[in-house]
């Protein structure tokens, strides 16, 4: 009996029947599409984008090289060189490579100092790989240009223990 039943399913083709009446139930219902570039959905303060390297309100930078966040990156997506400044250790070179990174957040949580963030950009296209890969001088770019952001994103999550 159970063989005739399912003989007599796919015979009828029930599965396809069940599929278009899903379509025409929907049909007629009001659609939720976001038209992208002129609408957009709400991100939630802890969204994480596209890096960026801060700096203190004094104007220098608050990476100290100590290189947790590339120890702590899953996805070796970060390479830190650091040298000996005026009696202080820097980064003198700090590249992101986006292709590898996987937005885990461990970077920024990593950072004792909170030199490193994700912002709320996510809109950033490239022709080639390595436009992908950001150097420190761009990652300082990015944070000096979106402060402002930051510092609100960062006051929004504090509330859930962020930094």
């Amino acid at each position: 009996m159970k063989m005739m039943r399912r003989f007599l399913a796919r015979f009828l083709l029930l599965e396809l029947f069940k599929g278009l009446w899903v379509t025409c139930r929907y049909l007629f219902l009001p659609k939720i599409t976001v038209q992208y570039p002129e609408e957009k959905t709400p991100l939630s303060p802890r969204f994480r984008g596209m890096h960026a390297l801060r700096r203190y309100p004094d104007g220098s930078e608050r990476c100290v090289a100590c290189k947790l966040c590339e120890a702590a990156c899953p996805a070796a997506a970060i390479t830190i060189e650091s040298v000996e400044r005026e009696g202080k250790r820097v980064a003198a070179r700090y590249d992101i490579d986006q292709t590898r990174c996987i937005f885990c957040g461990f970077c920024e949580s990593a950072c004792p100092v909170g030199a490193i963030v994700h912002t709320r950009l996510f809109e950033y296209t490239a022709e080639k790989r390595w436009d992908l890969c950001f150097t420190k001088k761009e990652l300082l770019a990015v944070g000096d240009r979106y402060e402002k952001e930051i510092a609100a994103a960062k006051e929004a999550d504090a509330p859930y223990g962020g930094m």
